[in-house]
């Protein structure tokens, strides 16, 4: 199955069709020869994830030749910034989005707590046969005192998962992807096309 994965950042592209292992073929935006910037106007990540994929099943759906459409939308909810940045997460340290500035910006907001509690969710909608399915993937763990390790992306450098030492970017993709929130929520997808 032919399945257009409604964003165009690399990383996640990478992430999930590792997370597929061949069972179905994901494009991206740039692939499927989209270039535009999707709204993210949503006031949730269930919002965002849903007005991504309508976005892209509307304005180019049939130029795809995909058999479904799906998008994400993550978040990193703190715990002691009352679950900011959350739907911000992408643009916290402001317009164009920036992993390193929003690293910076989410150390300096927890610097006078001791709480690092945090959890990473995925909210992933899937539009196929003209209906809408959502799958959810959450993982706990704490913020890093400092940015540490070169894999991954985003918050990865300070997120520690629960039962681990290491960040995410200190973790092999191998290791991060048999336990992420992505991870999570993609493999509730790919049960659910099982039946396709």
């Amino acid at each position: 199955m032919k399945i257009l994965f409604a964003s165009s950042n690399k990383n996640k592209i990478r992430e999930i069709n590792s997370l597929l292992a061949g069972r179905h073929t994901v494009l991206g935006l740039e692939e499927a020869g989209i270039t535009v910037e999707i709204p993210e106007t949503g006031s949730t990540l269930h919002e965002n994830s849903f007005l991504k994929a309508k976005f892209v099943l509307e304005h180019f759906g049939e130029k795809s030749f995909a058999d479904a459409v799906f998008a994400d939308d993550s978040g990193l909810e703190v715990e002691a910034l009352n679950g900011a940045p959350g739907v911000f997460s992408a643009r916290y340290a402001g317009i164009p989005k920036n992993d390193v500035s929003n690293n910076i910006k989410l150390l300096e907001e927890l610097k006078w707590t001791t709480n690092r509690k945090a959890r990473f969710v995925t909210v992933i909608t899937l539009i196929i046969n003209g209906e809408v399915h959502y799958f959810e993937g959450e993982i706990k763990g704490t913020i890093a005192q400092e940015p540490r390790g070169k894999n991954g992306f985003g918050y990865d450098p300070l997120f520690i998962p629960r039962g681990y030492r290491s960040t995410f970017a200190e973790l092999s993709a191998e290791t991060k992807n048999a336990i992420s929130h992505r991870a999570i929520a993609v493999n509730k997808m790919v049960k659910f096309l099982e039946k396709f």
